[in-house]
């Protein structure tokens, strides 16, 4: 019996420039495929996620995210470059689609000029019983750098979607400067209950940022995201939630990230009646995968 090929691509997202941003792995028709079958084909693309796309009677498409190692409910960054890729393929028109995720159905919103809006979940934050000493640590930086913030900004957990905990940063140095310790990194997130840490200091690279973020999820099989969407709603969520701002909340926020892995992107944020988060994507790779028998064949993808 022949093979069976399925297209493969890997688009990158939060960004307008291949080669920058955060790569997803993006599978048009995933149809048919068994569990461990899109877990291999992710294991090969080995990116961070890897969306794989399936006719749906409760919405437009359904999709499925995996990273290397596991599967995970939801997915920003994948998200935003699959729409961006069914956009310039033809597949969709500018305009509002439902999406079914293993959280529910979300709206994606896509613009003409390509900017994908994703639409999260409402947001879920609770404060968390760490100690700083615990979290710098495991971040490997002086805990005094999240002391120094954590009178106005408390360590929490925050979801629209996926739980991340929120840990605030007094400067950008110290966040630059961080030695992640992926064991400890993974017992943490284990411990409060959350797919990873991401890290922020208001103290941004470029002045029209409204922060700089980092995110680790190694229990995930993700050792560091370079530009996390599902983090940034929750870490959007976590600021108007601490009144991070004087005055009236802002429109639209910019989070930049993955300038110290040398993967730069750019998040929208938006948050209001709902936690929304948006950005462009380009491809980088388009191709076929051979895809490997299910049930625990071990054949190696060939690409």
């Amino acid at each position: 019996m022949e093979p069976e090929h399925r297209r493969a691509l890997l688009v990158d997202a939060f960004t307008d420039a291949p080669f920058a941003g955060n790569a997803a792995g993006v599978v048009p028709n995933a149809d048919g495929l068994a569990d461990d079958q899109m877990q291999a084909v992710a294991d090969e693309l080995a990116v961070s996620e890897t969306a794989f796309f399936a006719e749906t009677d409760a919405a437009d498409r359904r999709v499925r995210y995996f990273t290397p190692t596991t599967e995970v409910d939801l997915c920003g960054h994948a998200t935003i470059a699959s729409h961006a890729h069914l956009l310039d393929d033809g597949v969709i028109d500018p305009g509002t689609h439902t999406l079914e995720t293993n959280v529910g159905v979300l709206d994606i919103d896509v613009e003409a000029d390509g900017t994908v809006w994703m639409t999260q979940n409402d947001p879920e934050i609770r404060e968390v019983d760490l100690g700083y000493e615990r979290v710098a640590d495991a971040l490997g930086i002086d805990h005094a750098a999240l002391e120094d913030v954590g009178a106005d900004f408390p360590l929490a957990v925050a979801s629209t979607g996926l739980p991340f905990l929120v840990v605030p940063v007094n400067f950008l140095e110290h966040v630059s400067a961080m030695d992640p310790d992926h064991r400890k990194i993974e017992a943490i997130s284990e411990d409060v209950d959350a797919a990873g840490i991401y890290a922020f200091t208001f103290d941004a690279l470029e002045a029209d940022s409204t922060l700089h973020g980092r995110m680790f999820a190694p229990a995930a099989g993700v050792p560091e995201d370079p530009v996390t969407g599902t983090a940034s709603g929750a870490c959007g969520a976590y600021l108007r939630e601490y009144r991070a701002f004087d005055g009236d909340f802002p429109d639209e926020m910019r989070f930049e990230q993955g300038h110290f892995v040398d993967r730069p992107g750019y998040v929208r944020v938006r948050i209001g009646e709902t936690v929304r988060v948006g950005g462009r994507a380009v491809p980088a790779l388009d191709g076929e995968l051979r895809v490997p028998e299910p049930d625990g064949d071990d054949e190696i993808i060939e690409a």
